[in-house]
């Protein structure tokens, strides 16, 4: 049985990793400041003697320290999740993601040195590339320009992670994600969609035009990706994480939400083809990579979006 510490441990992606890895009969400590994630999406794990969560702040060197020497077994694998989810916040305050994106990650390299935990898997981001237009996006294109402060703070972890890999750290995975969807959400698209539909059913307000379209991967085949890679050969490992294709738009998400949660709302869509400062409207994702490793997703952007609306729907509603 192996440890693994999750930071960022009480959020959408962490629960899911969560399950997995106790599933396969593994232990996990999780730990979070509650900025943004939620207690009660990993309370049900409470009665399982393999998990365990700390409220802590992941920036704090010296608390996140402490519970690591508490956890009563060595860390084997850090999953390196925690960072603020909220672009447009971090637009407007850059400490955010000064704080919360590149702080927690230079605390987590630092433990690491500390307590010799030798495996590092990094949640990156696609916001590192920065707008590339029609391009298509694969993990040695350059220079990466990234356009908003969360993108900003992503690369200049990657880059921290790196030089550790060169001084001390044994092995590092780096995965740029694309959006990811699925419960339990707690920010996105669709859950903004369907909050806003909830609140005034006979509207629905979307940010931009409707064009931004992006890739859409349901956690399921997140959680999939990630623990292939992870088990791959290799001391630095960099992959893009995504579907084949080239995505969905928002006006098609709209439409999908719309015609699920309130089927005779009209849609009133605003100007230009960014939602906010620092978004990227369309992009061409490469996945070929992490294809010829033998890894592919089972559902594609459509499949994942539509899949991913029943299920936060059901959730939401049933409130």
């Amino acid at each position: 049985m192996k440890l693994h510490l999750i930071t960022g441990g009480a959020g959408f992606i962490a629960v899911n990793l969560t399950r997995r890895l106790l599933e396969e009969g593994d232990a996990v400590l999780a730990l979070d400041d509650l900025s943004r994630g939620r207690r009660e999406l990993v309370a049900e794990f409470d009665s399982e003697p393999r998990f365990s969560f700390k409220q802590v702040d992941c920036s704090d060197l010296e608390a996140l320290s402490a519970a690591i020497r508490e956890a009563g077994a060595p860390v084997a694998h850090v999953w390196h999740l925690a960072a603020n989810s909220d672009i447009p916040a971090g637009v407007a305050d850059p400490r955010i993601d000064r704080d919360r994106t590149f702080l927690t990650t230079f605390a987590v390299l630092e433990a690491m040195r500390r307590h010799d935990i030798p495996e590092l898997h990094f949640a990156s981001s696609s916001a590192i590339y920065g707008d590339l237009g029609e391009r298509e996006i694969h993990e040695d294109i350059g220079p990466l320009q990234p356009i908003s402060n969360y993108g900003a703070m992503k690369l200049a972890s990657e880059a921290q992670i790196r030089a550790a890999v060169e001084a001390f750290l044994p092995r590092a995975d780096i995965f740029r994600f694309p959006n990811v969807i699925g419960v339990p959400a707690t920010h996105g698209v669709i859950f903004d969609f369907i909050r806003k539909l909830k609140a005034t059913p006979e509207q629905l307000q979307v940010l931009g035009d409707g064009s931004q379209q992006k890739a859409y991967l349901h956690v399921d085949d997140l959680i999939d990706a990630m623990l292939h890679v992870s088990r791959l050969e290799g001391r630095y490992k960099v992959f893009n994480i995504g579907p084949k294709d080239d995505g969905v738009t928002v006006r098609m998400i709209a439409q999908t939400v719309r015609d699920r949660v309130s089927p005779k709302a009209d849609i009133v869509f605003g100007e230009g083809n960014r939602g906010w400062v620092g978004d990227v409207p369309r992009f061409r994702y490469s996945t070929q990579r992490l294809a010829a490793s033998g890894w592919s997703p089972q559902l594609d952007s459509t499949q994942a979006m539509v899949r991913a609306v029943d299920e936060i729907a059901r959730e939401e509603l049933a409130e």
